[in-house]
């Protein structure tokens, strides 16, 4: 048995789980997710904890118990708590421009500005004194995905460490050559 999957979920209070045709739908405070579960796995609300099981014992269904019952976590952490990103934008002259807070116009060294919209769900913030961006939502893929967008533009070089960076990323910098 997965040491993961058979760990019942607490459903904190304010948080509404429900299973029907192969979905579980989360509402809580702060929003509302929907999660697809594979047919061999059963998913049940016992009152104050969702409990997953499986049908089988084959290797892809216990590889899918776990995961069903880590994404179905995260949706009620989500739910109620939100997940946030803060991506660090390093180097003179890099900064960034809220438009929104969906859309954000990146100016990272290039010829041009970067111009990165948010798909619904997740919101932008910019602190323009530390360089920082803020990436929160509900959905903790959605909020990874962006961030790893958004890095993906200028990820830090390996001599300087310029460009867009996790904030609890740690970069270990190249020497370089060193000149007579």
């Amino acid at each position: 048995m997965s040491r993961i999957g058979k760990t019942p979920i607490p459903i904190p209070m304010g948080v509404q789980v429900s299973v029907a045709d192969g979905v579980v739908q989360v509402k809580g405070p702060k929003g509302a997710l929907k999660h697809p579960v594979p047919g061999r796995i059963l998913v049940a609300d016992e009152g104050e904890q969702v409990v997953i099981k499986r049908t089988g014992d084959e290797p892809d269904v216990r590889a899918l118990h776990g995961l069903v019952r880590a994404l179905l976590a995260n949706a009620i952490s989500g739910v109620t708590a939100g997940f946030k990103r803060e991506l660090d934008i390093v180097g003179v002259g890099f900064k960034a421009e809220l438009k929104n807070p969906r859309e954000i116009v990146l100016a990272l060294g290039f010829s041009h500005p970067v111009f990165y919209k948010a798909p619904e769900g997740v919101a932008i913030s910019y602190d323009a004194k530390a360089n920082r961006l803020t990436i929160e939502g509900i959905d903790k893929q959605k909020v990874g995905q962006v961030a790893a967008e958004i890095r993906g533009v200028r990820p830090p070089d390996a001599y300087k460490g310029k460009g867009v960076k996790y904030s609890d990323e740690v970069l270990k910098l190249k020497a370089g050559k060193t000149g007579a």
